[in-house]
Protein backbone atom coordinates (compact mmCIF):
# COMPACT_ATOMS: atom_id res chain seq x y z
CA UNK A 1 0.00 0.00 0.00
CA UNK A 2 1.35 3.42 -0.96
CA UNK A 3 0.41 6.50 1.02
CA UNK A 4 0.44 10.21 0.35
CA UNK A 5 -1.13 12.95 2.46
CA UNK A 6 -4.20 13.06 0.18
CA UNK A 7 -4.80 9.45 -0.81
CA UNK A 8 -3.58 5.90 -0.58
CA UNK A 9 -3.23 3.20 -3.20
CA UNK A 10 -4.14 -0.34 -2.26
CA UNK A 11 -3.03 -3.29 -4.37
CA UNK A 12 -4.01 -6.94 -4.19
CA UNK A 13 -1.22 -9.03 -5.69
CA UNK A 14 -0.45 -12.70 -6.24
CA UNK A 15 2.94 -13.94 -7.43
CA UNK A 16 3.98 -10.40 -8.40
CA UNK A 17 0.86 -9.85 -10.52
CA UNK A 18 -1.45 -6.99 -9.58
CA UNK A 19 -5.00 -8.35 -9.49
CA UNK A 20 -6.93 -5.39 -8.11
CA UNK A 21 -6.33 -1.81 -7.00
CA UNK A 22 -8.14 0.88 -5.08
CA UNK A 23 -7.53 4.53 -4.32
CA UNK A 24 -8.76 5.87 -0.99
CA UNK A 25 -9.02 9.57 -0.26
CA UNK A 26 -10.85 11.93 2.04
CA UNK A 27 -13.52 14.18 0.59
CA UNK A 28 -14.48 17.75 1.43
CA UNK A 29 -17.59 16.39 3.15
CA UNK A 30 -17.02 15.73 6.84
CA UNK A 31 -16.86 12.05 7.74
CA UNK A 32 -16.91 10.80 4.13
CA UNK A 33 -14.16 8.91 2.31
CA UNK A 34 -14.13 8.01 -1.37
CA UNK A 35 -12.64 4.93 -2.96
CA UNK A 36 -12.26 3.89 -6.60
CA UNK A 37 -12.04 0.09 -6.89
CA UNK A 38 -10.72 -1.69 -9.99
CA UNK A 39 -10.00 -5.32 -10.85
CA UNK A 40 -7.94 -6.67 -13.71
CA UNK A 41 -9.75 -8.44 -16.50
CA UNK A 42 -9.48 -12.16 -16.99
CA UNK A 43 -9.49 -15.10 -14.61
CA UNK A 44 -8.77 -14.04 -11.03
CA UNK A 45 -8.38 -16.16 -7.91
CA UNK A 46 -11.61 -16.67 -5.97
CA UNK A 47 -12.22 -13.95 -3.41
CA UNK A 48 -10.05 -11.28 -5.07
CA UNK A 49 -12.94 -8.81 -5.24
CA UNK A 50 -13.87 -9.37 -1.58
CA UNK A 51 -10.21 -9.04 -0.53
CA UNK A 52 -10.09 -5.62 -2.20
CA UNK A 53 -13.22 -4.44 -0.41
CA UNK A 54 -11.82 -5.72 2.90
CA UNK A 55 -8.53 -3.88 2.32
CA UNK A 56 -10.41 -0.64 1.61
CA UNK A 57 -12.62 -1.01 4.69
CA UNK A 58 -9.56 -1.70 6.87
CA UNK A 59 -7.71 1.39 5.66
CA UNK A 60 -7.15 3.93 8.50
CA UNK A 61 -8.90 6.78 6.64
CA UNK A 62 -11.98 4.59 6.21
CA UNK A 63 -11.75 3.51 9.84
CA UNK A 64 -12.11 7.11 10.98
CA UNK A 65 -14.99 7.96 8.60
CA UNK A 66 -18.75 7.64 8.99
CA UNK A 67 -19.61 7.02 5.33
CA UNK A 68 -17.99 5.46 2.29
CA UNK A 69 -18.63 6.57 -1.27
CA UNK A 70 -17.16 3.99 -3.64
CA UNK A 71 -17.04 3.52 -7.38
CA UNK A 72 -16.69 0.02 -8.81
CA UNK A 73 -17.41 -1.81 -12.06
CA UNK A 74 -21.15 -1.96 -12.76
CA UNK A 75 -21.34 -5.74 -13.15
CA UNK A 76 -19.22 -6.61 -10.12
CA UNK A 77 -21.67 -8.32 -7.78
CA UNK A 78 -18.99 -9.77 -5.46
CA UNK A 79 -17.74 -6.33 -4.41
CA UNK A 80 -21.25 -5.04 -3.76
CA UNK A 81 -22.15 -8.17 -1.78
CA UNK A 82 -19.05 -7.72 0.39
CA UNK A 83 -19.88 -4.06 1.08
CA UNK A 84 -23.39 -5.16 2.09
CA UNK A 85 -21.92 -7.79 4.45
CA UNK A 86 -19.64 -5.31 6.15
CA UNK A 87 -21.60 -2.03 6.11
CA UNK A 88 -25.07 -0.70 6.87
CA UNK A 89 -27.48 1.38 4.82
CA UNK A 90 -25.88 0.45 1.51
CA UNK A 91 -27.27 2.10 -1.63
CA UNK A 92 -26.02 1.48 -5.15
CA UNK A 93 -26.86 3.00 -8.50
CA UNK A 94 -25.47 2.83 -12.00
CA UNK A 95 -23.58 5.64 -13.68
CA UNK A 96 -22.57 4.45 -17.13
CA UNK A 97 -20.22 1.46 -16.79
CA UNK A 98 -19.68 2.29 -13.13
CA UNK A 99 -21.63 1.52 -9.98
CA UNK A 100 -21.67 4.17 -7.26
CA UNK A 101 -22.06 2.70 -3.79
CA UNK A 102 -22.82 4.69 -0.65
CA UNK A 103 -22.60 2.99 2.72
CA UNK A 104 -22.70 3.84 6.40
CA UNK A 105 -19.64 2.41 8.12
CA UNK A 106 -20.07 0.25 11.20
CA UNK A 107 -16.81 0.39 13.12
CA UNK A 108 -16.03 -2.56 15.31
CA UNK A 109 -18.31 -4.84 13.30
CA UNK A 110 -16.71 -8.21 12.60
CA UNK A 111 -16.79 -9.70 9.13
CA UNK A 112 -17.04 -13.27 7.92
Amino acid sequence: MTRSPDHASIQIETDGRTLATAEVHRTDAAGVVHSDLHVESGQLPAGTHSRLVDAVLEHPDVGSADRLLATMPLGDTEMLARVRERCDDVEAHAAGATKIVEARLEHGRTHP
